[in-house]
């Protein structure tokens, strides 16, 4: 029985709210763990970690994973994710928490843009002036002009063009079973980082298991939402949700790391809800390939 287009929009955006709470959460961990360990280690025990919760669905779904036609996709998809999470904790390591999620917000509209040239997926004008009156917020609370050019920037700013690139990879894939997916994801990320991860080696304490074991956890749970949002629902109606997300970074950084956000936070709060609202009033049009693509 198939799913009213409405009902499977709302389903996909409840998945992707819960994504961001998760990817949250995963965010303020690597944080407190960028400090100590290589941004390589930290993927690869992330994908260790996410290995072994799935390992039952693994054996389960090995048919399923076997007889995919779609291999060279899933394996592009998951070579972006994995540059996109090296540079994304790289970036953690070197910058503050609330300036890497502002840069990330950058990934909504390159999402877009990508449904546009790949899947076909059509774009109102008032979908993009919202997105762009969101940007606008970003660029507010990012202040530009006062933050020097690092390499940290750098991998901010991969992080959200490889990020975006596996996001229309996903949707491209959204016909395939998701666990399907996870498991390619899970096992492609632990085989990528694997090499990389050896050279580049720290001990790890103790202590600090917890806390990359929450790491994994949190980030296989976000990454089993990301997906069912994006098989479910149009990449460039979800984009613009994104936005959403400093409502949680500004939290997090002002709870656990106590940064506390200044006016132009605020101010570039009420203009990212303001394009969110303009965005979400009106639909896109969608032409009959994006389904295929």
């Amino acid at each position: 029985m198939s799913i009213a287009p409405e009902t499977a929009n709302r389903a996909g955006i409840a998945w992707l709210l819960a994504d961001m709470v998760f990817i949250t959460a995963m965010t303020a961990l690597v944080k407190l763990a960028g400090a100590d360990y290589p941004a390589i280690q930290l993927v690869f025990i992330r994908s260790l970690i996410g290995l072994a919760a799935i390992t039952p669905m693994i054996w389960r779904y090995r048919a399923e994973v076997l007889s995919t036609r779609r291999a060279g996709r899933h394996s592009f998809r998951v070579f972006c994710n994995s540059l996109a999470l090296t540079c994304n904790f790289a970036a953690l390591a070197a910058l503050p928490l609330a300036l890497v999620n502002a840069i990330g917000f950058l990934r909504p509209l390159v999402v877009m843009i990508l449904a546009v040239l790949f899947l076909s997926e059509k774009v109102s004008v008032m979908r993009w002036i919202g997105a762009g009156i969101g940007f606008a917020g970003v660029l507010i609370i990012v202040s530009p002009g006062d933050i020097p050019w690092t390499w940290g920037l750098a991998a901010a700013f991969g992080s959200v063009i490889f990020g975006s690139m596996a996001a229309i990879q996903t949707r491209a894939l959204k016909d395939e079973n998701t666990t399907v997916m996870m498991v390619f994801y899970t096992v492609g990320l632990s085989l990528l980082t694997l090499l990389p991860a050896v050279l580049a080696w720290q001990p790890v304490q103790i202590g600090d298991w917890p806390l990359l074991f929450g790491i994994g956890l949190l980030a296989q749970l976000g990454q089993y939402c990301f997906l069912r949002a994006y098989q479910s629902t149009p990449a460039n109606m979800l984009a613009p949700l994104g936005y959403l997300s400093i409502v949680l970074a500004t939290a997090t950084g002002f709870f656990v790391f106590d940064e506390i956000p200044g006016w132009t936070t605020y101010l570039g709060v009420i203009v990212i809800f303001a394009g969110l609202q303009l965005s979400r009033h009106f639909k896109s049009a969608r032409t009959g390939n994006a389904d295929q693509a």
